[in-house]
């Protein structure tokens, strides 16, 4: 069994790292094979909807086309078991570095779905409701 955690607190030794390591240590003890990574060392930016990941047939279907230092990450995320996610609160929400992360981790994941409304039965003003939901894009 393969675990991450990545951490995206800008604090390596705080408490959302120390949780981290905790949750680690215990999947450890169970025999699996650990490893956390900190977003806050790496250079990336978030989800710039170019769809590529999206394209049928295309080189990039069903992963980020971006090239930085989070692509190594997320080629490694492909092959575990677990992935645990930590972030403080900031403003009421996690972190801008975790929502970078994630925006590029599940969006290639991601299949827009739209139901037209008179299958929904809606009034006229609402022609499409968004529909979302995830599946491997690779299956």
């Amino acid at each position: 069994m393969k675990v991450i955690a990545i951490n995206g607190s800008p604090r390596k030794k705080w408490n959302t790292a120390t949780m981290l390591e905790k949750a680690l240590e215990g999947a450890t003890s169970e025999g699996a094979e650990t490893e956390i990574i900190h977003l806050y060392d790496l250079n990336f930016k978030g989800c710039t909807s170019c769809f590529a990941c999206k394209l049928k047939d295309g080189k990039s279907y069903g992963k980020c086309a971006m090239k930085d230092e989070l692509t190594h990450v997320l080629d490694k995320l492909k092959d575990v078991d677990a992935v645990i996610l930590g972030s403080p609160i900031y403003l009421g929400n996690c972190t801008g570095e975790m929502r970078s992360f994630m925006e590029r981790f599940i969006f290639p994941y991601l299949v827009h779905r739209f139901l037209i409304n008179s299958i929904l039965d809606c009034d006229s003003t609402r022609h499409f409701i968004p529909f979302f939901h995830f599946i491997s894009p690779r299956k």
